[in-house]
């Protein structure tokens, strides 16, 4: 206990001064002088890049990017020395004019721009789901491995307080071996039987098909490189702006990597998991176009190494744990359930509880283990003046994509995946293949 109380203060005293944006003398070599800042290359702006570029703005911005000019304009007024292009190609082209990127694309085009900065040996942080299919989620990883760097994939409830808790009484043994995992979250965003059910979950597009019209395409906005390495398409209001897009099989991957990012993080950060061995999905028929507002999936996953074997279960929409409907925990509309073998933890962002509660009142609480954080976006800041760790760096994010993915691909080939993580494919299933990688639009090259 001594030693991590050490360790605590020796950290908390260490990053004190991030907000500065200084350098800490404390940790390893760093090409930071105590006068300067990182350069930062912010490529999105709008929407959660504006977040993110909000919360890295006590370091130099150097150049900023978003394939909407008024998104563009906005940014570039608070940061008047910045570079600033639509084409995130073209940043690349002025790369020792930055130390750092920031990628807050659409997902469809973060691997195009994360793997560039990679290469150059930049740091990286980038939002989630960190690639748009499972071959670039290993790609990223492996090219951050070789290039050393920091990373930091962006779930930012990762640096609460509430998940550290959770992760300690899981590794503490407090339930026992876990055996089972239920994940399930009430957002109903995708393919809907019609308007009135979309309505009635909270959807803002009720779409079913691809439009066969044509909008005009908004004032500032470059559609083809929006588009990306995505099939060609005529510009719809169903697209853009917004989170629209993250329906369509073409530019996202609905709510299972969007919201799994967050949420299946807890377990997969609890019980140390990375690849599963079999992944079976349930929901309706898959549409070629969208994916679904409701579906679920279960993943098996062997012991190895510190992996135990353990089934992992994803809900989404209206799907539910059957304990959940037969009432038999807290009717919480999102939440991470885990089932051990003298009890059950469920949690959701902000809170938690053991269960049964009565048998846990005398309950003592392992001691804490898991440091503070001092913030999602000041972690990597930190990790890149200092060559500090971070908590959600590439190595252990790429994992977790790859995995989300994984659901999506068996819901979409219609059967129970037998996966080969090494080799990267479904044994049992080579049609899976054409959703585990695609090919990209000419004029488009991920390598």
């Amino acid at each position: 206990m001594t030693e991590r109380i050490q360790q605590r203060r020796s950290f908390l005293k260490a990053t004190a001064a991030i907000g500065a944006g200084l350098f800490l003398g404390e940790a390893t070599a760093s090409p930071f002088s105590r006068s300067q800042k990182l350069r930062i290359a912010v490529i999105g702006c709008g929407g959660r890049g504006g977040g993110n570029l909000q919360s890295v703005s006590s370091q130099h911005i150097a150049a900023l990017c978003d394939v909407n000019q008024s998104n563009l304009d906005r940014a570039s007024a608070d940061h008047r020395e910045a570079f600033t292009t639509k084409d995130f190609r073209r940043v690349f082209d002025r790369a020792n004019e930055f130390d750092a990127v920031v990628v807050s694309t659409c997902e469809h085009t973060h691997a195009f721009a994360t793997l560039p900065a990679l290469q150059l040996g930049k740091h990286v942080y980038c939002e989630k789901p960190l690639t748009y299919n499972v071959e670039e989620a290993r790609i990223i990883r492996e090219a951050a491995e070789r290039a050393g760097v920091a990373t930091q994939m962006g779930t930012q409830i990762h640096a609460g307080d509430n998940y550290r808790r959770v992760v300690e009484l899981i590794q503490s043994g407090a339930i026992g071996a876990v055996k089972e995992c239920h994940v399930w979250v009430s957002r109903a965003w995708g393919l809907h039987a019609n308007e009135a059910d979309a309505q009635k979950h909270g959807d803002i597009v009720s779409v079913r098909d691809r439009p066969a019209t044509e909008d005009p395409i908004p004032a500032g906005l470059d559609w083809d490189l929006w588009l990306g390495p995505a099939p060609a398409r005529p510009y719809n209001n169903v697209y853009f702006p917004g989170p629209k897009w993250y329906r369509w099989w073409d530019f996202g991957n609905g709510t299972m990597s969007d919201l799994g990012s967050h949420w299946i993080d807890l377990p997969f950060w609890a019980l140390k998991l990375r690849a599963p061995s079999t992944i079976e999905a349930f929901g309706p028929p898959p549409h070629p176009e969208l994916a679904p507002a409701s579906m679920k999936v279960r993943y098996e996953y062997q012991k190895d190494g510190e992996q135990p074997a353990v089934s992992l279960t994803w809900y989404q929409g209206t799907e539910k744990p059957e304990i959940w409907t037969e009432m038999g925990i807290p009717q919480w509309s999102d939440g991470v359930l885990f089932i051990g073998e003298k009890g059950m933890v469920l949690s959701d962002y902000s809170k938690h509880v053991l269960l049964p509660e009565d048998k846990f009142v005398d309950f003592k609480r392992p001691e804490q283990f898991l440091l503070p954080s001092i913030g999602h976006h000041e972690e990597w800041l930190h990790a890149c003046m200092t060559g500090a760790p971070t908590t959600c760096h590439f190595g252990y994010s790429g994992w977790l994509t790859e995995a989300n993915h994984l659901g999506n691909v068996a819901y979409r080939v219609g059967k129970k995946l037998e996966w080969n993580a090494a080799e990267l494919r479904a044994v049992n299933a080579p049609e899976a293949d054409q959703f585990l990688r695609r090919k990209y639009r000419a004029g488009w090259k991920l390598a």
